[in-house]
């Protein structure tokens, strides 16, 4: 049987679309690919975005923002030193983007103006870290992008 150009154009198309549509349903369907969104509750953050502006604008205009460092404990977080240590509260929230599992938040609680987040609940690689902290009234917040 001879197959002529017309008949060629078909087959390839017929097959460039089951090649699609395989990796589309293995996509799909296999657990492999399953991935987490950022947040469950996407819109409601969304409304406090203009808040986490302002503090972060607030945390630019310290003579010392926060500082961290790798150390054999863990992550160490340094707080601005002009402040009163026990005047400051908040939150810090670290965010495994590879797996929601491991995501956790802790609550700030200095010593010396640093807070130690213990190396037995990190992972080696990516991790977001946002801390919402309060001094004096005044909201500020940082914001990382860290390798462990």
């Amino acid at each position: 049987m001879k197959i002529n150009w017309g008949t060629g154009i078909v087959i390839a198309f017929i097959g460039f679309i089951g090649f699609i549509m395989f990796f589309v349903i293995t996509m799909s369907t296999d657990n492999k690919y399953d991935h987490d969104l950022v947040t469950e509750d996407y819109y409601k953050q969304e409304l406090n975005f203009q808040k986490h502006i302002n503090s972060e604008r607030n945390s630019k205009q310290l003579k010392q923002n926060i500082r961290y460092q790798k150390t054999e404990a863990g992550l160490l977080f340094s707080f601005p030193e002009d402040f009163d240590a026990s005047k400051i509260t908040g939150t810090v929230f670290l965010y495994r983007p590879s797996n929601k599992q491991f995501d956790f938040d802790t609550k700030i609680s200095l010593s010396n103006h640093k807070l130690l987040i213990p190396k037995t609940r990190l992972l080696d690689g990516r991790w977001n870290i946002t801390i919402d902290w309060e001094y004096n009234k005044t909201p500020y917040r940082f914001t990382e992008e860290i390798i462990y």
